[in-house]
């Protein structure tokens, strides 16, 4: 069932059309996706809260490390976050907010619960269990939403910052609306059934975008020291 809204975006229509030309698109561009499920809460919890600000494959590596430096989330909850800064791979602004809001969340889910785990949250309703998460510090809306979506059954479209800036920037969804606005539309577009597949494709498709765009700037950049050279050697 799909959980209500209140969110309503401006000339819904003309972007309904749009979006549903968008989804037939990456079908046909990428392959099947596989959906994700989580057994455990707690793990959703920790992979969205990572990838709400990293991509799918920095997210999957750096788990990979965190499996060498951390014996389980409990272990996590208590490290410092200079060390699991360590653990990302690099020491940014970026990974230092992603460390704060994984001890912060951790941390959160062990006071309520007095252990690291929200399996309590499957033997509740989608409202209730989507409250507890939201009143977790530490997380976001994306997060919330990839939690419901991967391992609470819920009807939802995680977000990612590059995911709404490539649906603004190909005028996809109205360029006010704000990331609850755009979420609400979506999940009212694309079916529970569809939403993991959909929001698979928007997010591989976004960050493919970013990685061309980055490939393309590494180009310019050598195409101009080449030429610089060019020019220096003619003066000489």
């Amino acid at each position: 069932m799909s959980e209500p809204t209140e969110a309503f975006m401006r000339d819904s229509k003309e972007y309904s059309k749009k979006v549903s030309k968008l989804y037939r698109s990456l079908k046909r561009k990428y392959p099947e996706v596989q959906r994700v499920v989580y057994e455990r809460v707690v793990d959703a919890l920790v992979y969205a809260i990572i990838s709400a600000e990293l991509s799918e494959a920095a997210t999957q590596s750096a788990l990979k490390r965190f499996s060498d430096y951390f014996v389980d989330w409990n272990d996590l909850r208590i490290s410092r976050v200079e060390e699991i800064v360590e653990a990302l791979g690099v020491n940014t602004s970026v990974t230092r907010d992603i460390a704060s809001a994984l001890t912060r969340a951790l941390k959160s889910v062990f006071s309520r619960y007095n252990t690291v785990s929200l399996q309590a949250l499957c033997n509740m309703s989608k409202r209730p269990a989507r409250g507890v998460l939201e009143k977790l510090e530490g997380t976001s809306r994306f997060v919330v939403d990839y939690c419901m979506l991967t391992s609470l059954q819920g009807h939802a479209i995680p977000l990612t910052k590059k995911m709404i800036e490539y649906l603004k920037n190909n005028e996809l969804v109205h360029p006010d609306a704000d990331e609850r606005e755009i979420e609400g539309f979506l999940a009212r577009q694309i079916s529970a059934e569809n939403a993991y597949e959909f929001y698979s494709l928007l997010r591989r498709r976004s960050e493919a975008r970013k990685a061309g765009r980055k490939k393309e700037t590494v180009r310019e950049t050598r195409a101009k020291t080449k030429k610089r050279a060019k020019k220096m050697k003619e003066k000489k």
